[in-house]
């Protein structure tokens, strides 16, 4: 069943159109998009997830079984994940079921790719939550996002009745540090997401795919864009045996 955009929300159809014009054949399943794509002359597998929908096991079975056959059927063909989910399901039949090892299974797959030499970028093209998001797009060798997409671990008031840090601090904090911050620009400063893409998304597309890289520097480029001061510190002082200097 393909479902209808509803306001506010991007249409997957339009934007498959401007990434690929040379063509694609995704389609839509219960909110799962899975398929192929035509970039530069070479096919590319697209999975991915639309309408805000949440991650269940459903649908993370779904993405691993279609990233397991390209890895199996296709060797070293690049698979992009097109992110668009409000995070893991929180329903108490996923939970018995143990949506946590379906997750993992789904980052595991995206890893087993990743090792195979296949190149695996993320494009968060509207909404990206929580674990919905870290198993997706940000477990690839590279994250990019469109400008109006919304990015966030966890909601601010969500945050302080978690924290049980008032939410008016959590906004101060929010202008000067990124972690607390939603938005593309601010994980973009953290290194989660490798470039904000605008203008022309076909040639970004196929720029990335050039690029990518399984080497992991988001730690690197949030230390050097200001977002994570501390990450990439604490990784040289492990793989040095050395002590950790401020």
């Amino acid at each position: 069943m393909t479902a209808t955009p509803t306001p506010g929300q991007v249409d997957w159809r339009a934007l498959a159109q401007t990434l690929f014009p040379q063509g694609h054949q995704i389609t839509e399943s219960e909110h799962f998009l899975s398929g192929t794509a035509q970039v530069d002359g070479h096919t590319v597998t697209v999975v991915g997830t639309t309408g805000h929908t949440p991650i269940g096991i459903e649908i993370a079975l779904a993405q691993a079984t279609a990233i397991l056959d390209t890895v199996r059927n296709h060797p070293g063909r690049a698979i992009v994940i097109l992110v668009d989910t409000q995070g893991q399901r929180l329903r108490h039949r996923d939970e018995m079921l143990g949506i946590n090892s379906y997750m993992a299974h789904l980052g595991k797959c995206v890893e087993l790719a990743r090792r195979q030499g296949h190149r695996v970028i993320g494009l968060v093209y509207d909404q990206a939550l929580s674990g919905g998001f870290i198993t997706s797009g940000l477990i690839a060798d590279a994250c990019y996002a469109l400008p109006d997409a919304t990015i966030r671990v966890m909601g601010l008031p969500a945050m302080a009745r978690i924290t049980k840090v008032p939410e008016e601090r959590l906004t101060e904090l929010a202008k000067s540090n990124p972690v607390f911050a939603p938005g593309p620009e601010n994980y973009l400063r953290m290194g989660g997401v490798a470039e904000i893409w605008s203008g022309d998304l076909a040639q970004a597309m196929r720029q990335a795919l050039a690029s990518a890289d399984n080497a992991d520097v988001r730690a690197a480029l949030g230390r050097a864009r200001g977002g994570r001061q501390w990450a990439q510190r604490v990784i040289d002082a492990v793989a040095h045996d050395a002590p950790l200097n401020g």
